[in-house]
């Protein structure tokens, strides 16, 4: 079969350490997401399996849960077969390259389809059987938060999106969608009175979510460009619902299969969401729940939310993604980061060699034409690292003067998710233009000879053992 969550657990075992609690835990009581912040507050974010965990039932659970998968750039960066040293802008360069080409999926019988060995539906079918995750606490219920999949109606394409899913009984779910693709498909189906089929992958290849993230067009479809991004054709096969009229992935651990009822909406929320506040409660989409199918023994795959995997998984694909668009007009653009702090979504740094006054903002408005959840735009030149925020921060500080060199465009299309926004999703964008200006004389930066730094060894002149002794800053290092 194709590349997989095992198989890539695998890979990775010979490089780092993944940890497996072998105490029981019950993830509906925040016991999953108390042992990952307990992780995080040392600064430590491996992958971590919970080999025994109770179900919504309070029983023992057959399935166990991963978290954390995307929790490092290294390991995103293993993920699409690069070394894990390539964790800045050849990541990001690497997966834009990979939506260009697009590979056609191999469907196989469901006899060979890991994802087949356990089929429930019908009187079997009970969601309350399953390890669902409780993230944060004022959510009102456990969460699905992978990734879902609706088809156009009457069209074969498929459209893949990380979306929220709350529990509300056996067989029922509360969807929360914004206004993008998916949101679209749906109101198509709603239009005509018809439920949207839809499905959940819980557990994959962490370059199959990456590849789920990429930002493309309306109407191309996703399981081609996810194929891109693994590398290899993805792997489908029929469901169990609708047949060979919609395929899913044969390589996951677990499938949801359901449809989106038209015309309900109930109660959802509040949930702690990617911006690290709560999502208010709204009246969201319904998904009666029609089979789930699973390995023996599967893996049930979780984000925690608001967190640093949740971050890195949102950021890399908009980075690599953003630059093919920028370079379409800009040629000289050399990076775009996504920084943590801003969530890898509100803000982005661009770096690149400036011809023209002009490049500076054309690059910024590229960039907020292809991504609503950018609030903040920072434009550098080529000399200042976009993945240092030391650096940009300089950059701001000393080659910009707010009443020249920003802008503010108003009412424009945001994220819903954005706290601070006061209508349903319009909100207001920042051009910060932190370049070096064309139009006038400006100091030069400065440098230490190139000459002296070639033949200057640290280990020469400090002993190694007090180099290895010296606290690192690295947050807020700046190059100079």
């Amino acid at each position: 079969m194709g590349k997989d969550l095992a198989g890539f657990l695998e890979q990775i075992r010979s490089t780092e350490t993944i940890v497996e609690v072998e105490r029981e835990v019950n993830p509906a009581d925040f016991e999953v997401t108390a042992i990952l912040r307990r992780l995080e507050e040392r600064a430590l974010f491996p992958p971590v399996i919970y080999n025994h965990c109770r179900n919504l039932k309070g029983e023992p659970s057959s399935l166990r849960v991963i978290s954390n998968v995307f929790g490092t750039r290294e390991r995103c960066a293993l993920a699409l077969d690069l070394p894990a040293s390539e964790t800045g802008f050849p990541l990001s360069s690497r997966y834009a390259e990979r939506t260009k080409h697009l590979l056609e999926p191999q469907v196989v019988a469901k006899k060979k389809a890991p994802v087949k060995e356990v089929v429930r539906k019908g009187a079997h079918l009970d969601l309350r059987d399953y390890p669902l995750v409780r993230h944060h606490e004022m959510d009102p219920a456990p969460y699905i938060d992978m990734t879902i999949c609706l088809k156009g109606r009457g069209q074969s394409f498929y459209n893949t999106s990380f979306q929220r899913n709350m529990y509300k009984g056996p067989r029922k779910l509360g969807l929360f969608m914004a206004a993008r693709h998916n949101w679209e498909i749906y109101r198509s189906f709603e239009e005509h009175g018809e439920p949207a089929p839809v499905i959940i992958i819980l557990g994959h290849h962490p370059a199959f979510y990456l590849g789920t993230l990429n930002i493309q067009p309306y109407g191309v479809d996703d399981y081609k460009v996810i194929g891109g991004i693994m590398n290899e054709p993805l792997t489908l096969v029929e469901s169990e619902t609708w047949g060979k009229d919609f395929l899913v992935p044969a390589d996951a651990e677990v499938v949801i299969e359901g449809e989106v009822l038209p015309g309900v909406k109930e109660a959802e929320a509040p949930f702690g969401e990617w911006p690290g506040y709560y999502g208010p409660q709204r009246l969201s989409q319904v998904i009666d729940v029609k089979a789930i199918t699973h390995r023996r023994n599967a893996l049930w795959q979780d984000v925690f939310v608001s967190h640093r995997e949740n971050w890195i998984l949102g950021g890399i694909p908009k980075e690599g993604e953003i630059f093919e668009a920028v370079r379409a007009f800009v040629p000289t653009v050399r990076s775009v980061h996504f920084p943590f702090s801003g969530n890898c979504r509100l803000i982005c740094y661009i770096s690149l060699d400036k011809q023209e006054d002009g490049d500076a903002r054309q690059a910024a408005l590229i960039a907020f034409a292809h991504c609503d959840f950018l609030k903040y735009v920072v434009v550098v030149d080529g000399d200042v690292d976009p993945f240092n925020e030391g650096e940009v921060l300089w950059a701001v500080a000393t080659r910009c003067q707010p009443y020249e060199d920003t802008d503010i465009i108003k009412w424009v299309k945001s994220s819903p998710l954005d706290p601070s926004i006061t209508g349903q999703s319009e909100g207001s964008k920042m051009i910060i233009d932190a370049t070096v200006p064309k139009r006038k004389a400006f100091a030069q930066r400065t440098t230490v000879p190139e000459r002296v730094l070639e033949r200057i060894r640290l280990e020469e002149y400090i002993d190694e053992e007090t180099i290895l002794s010296l606290p690192k800053y690295t947050d807020s290092l700046r190059s100079v």
